[in-house]
């Protein structure tokens, strides 16, 4: 098998193009076809990254670079960052969100509401490449033309960051299906709720559990992350956070991975917890369920009294797992349902989620 190729952050291509502006405006180069950028992974590496066009202002200039993720499926793969760069009359280097470009609405990110949404990171790399050219104030306006359409599909709407998408990227390098932006963009959803004021989180795996979670209890939007996969490494920021109770919401085929040790539950890093639960159901419970490669369909086979009685078990199990992860920090309740978001179990205790 080859290799999978790195490719580079919406925050790299933003510096590589706005180097390339200041080029042109402080008269270095007329039309760089690539430029050089220190990559924020520490270290002072540096990378090449071509410049898809350019052009000239009375006040500035403007290059672009298209995004190339590698072999990682991002959102952004094949976007146009562009970079309009002005002479300001004084100050430092100022950011601006164009089109396609999200504004920040809700306390809890690193950039502060009423900003563009423009990493901390990306931030860094942007003002050092620019500082490579000159020391005079510029203002930095970042576009990605349709971006507002694909922010749609990412977190940024529950986020608070309204208008497009956020410009990312700690290293300046996109890793193939590295779980970095995945587990960076949960724990914004995490800090967006615990700025928000709220001690007590909703954990789901992703719409079948959000959906069930407002449907059957007593909870705000802002209080429900979706964790995905990556339930230990939530939990363990949620401690960090002090938040005070969990509820997980979701399906079986996830949430029992969690009774069983799997704090990943991607399919890559967890076994299925069909044959867990068939077992705990013959020796806990002394009855025998049909053979599924599917937990869904070892529970739709089942008589509902049966199904309501190993489904609690379940949830018990999954509590007493995340209790033990949360070195009992936090108050766990959990809320089991199918695949059409109807509830089928739980272990709940008393509290803010009962209606």
């Amino acid at each position: 098998m080859s290799k999978l190729r790195t490719g580079y952050t919406t925050g790299a291509c933003s510096a590589a193009a706005a180097k390339a502006a200041a080029m042109i405006m402080a008269g270095k180069n007329h039309a760089p076809d690539e430029v050089a950028i220190t990559l924020g992974s520490g270290g002072g590496v540096k990378t090449v990254l071509p410049i898809a066009d350019y052009s000239v202002f009375d006040n500035g200039a403007r290059a672009s670079v298209i995004k190339d993720s590698g072999d990682d499926p991002d959102i952004t793969n094949g976007s146009r960052i562009v970079v309009d760069l002005f002479w300001e009359k004084d100050g430092d280097i100022v950011f601006e969100a164009g089109e396609g470009v999200g504004m920040v609405t809700k306390a809890g990110l690193s950039i502060k509401k009423g900003e563009p949404a423009i990493n901390p990171g990306p931030r860094k790399m942007i003002a050092e490449a620019v500082r490579e050219i000159t020391d005079r104030p510029v203002r930095v306006r970042i576009s990605i033309p349709g971006g507002e359409e694909l922010a749609l599909k990412t977190f940024n709407p529950k986020l608070g960051v309204i208008g497009g998408l956020s410009i990312l990227g700690t290293t300046g390098i996109v890793r193939p299906f590295s779980n970095e932006a995945v587990r960076e963009a949960i724990i914004c959803l995490l800090d967006v709720a615990v700025a928000g004021g709220y001690t007590d989180i909703v954990l789901t795996p992703g719409n079948i559990g959000a959906k069930a979670a407002g449907r059957y209890f007593n909870v705000a939007g802002e209080q429900i992350v979706e964790a995905g996969n990556e339930w230990g490494y939530v939990i363990e920021k949620a401690v960090d956070r002090n938040v005070r109770r969990l509820l997980l919401v979701g399906h079986p085929g996830k949430l029992a991975k969690l009774a069983m040790g799997q704090w990943n539950t991607h399919s890559k890093h967890s076994k299925s917890a069909a044959p867990y639960i068939a077992e705990v159901a013959k020796g806990e419970m002394g009855f025998t369920t049909v053979e599924s490669e599917t937990v869904e369909g070892i529970f739709e086979a089942m008589e509902p009294e049966k199904r309501k009685r190993l489904s609690d078990l379940i949830a018990i199990k999954i509590v007493g797992a995340v209790n033990e992860k949360s070195g009992g920090e936090i108050e766990t309740s959990v809320a089991l349902v199918n695949m059409k978001s109807e509830l089928i179990g739980s272990k709940l205790w008393s509290g803010p989620w009962i209606k």
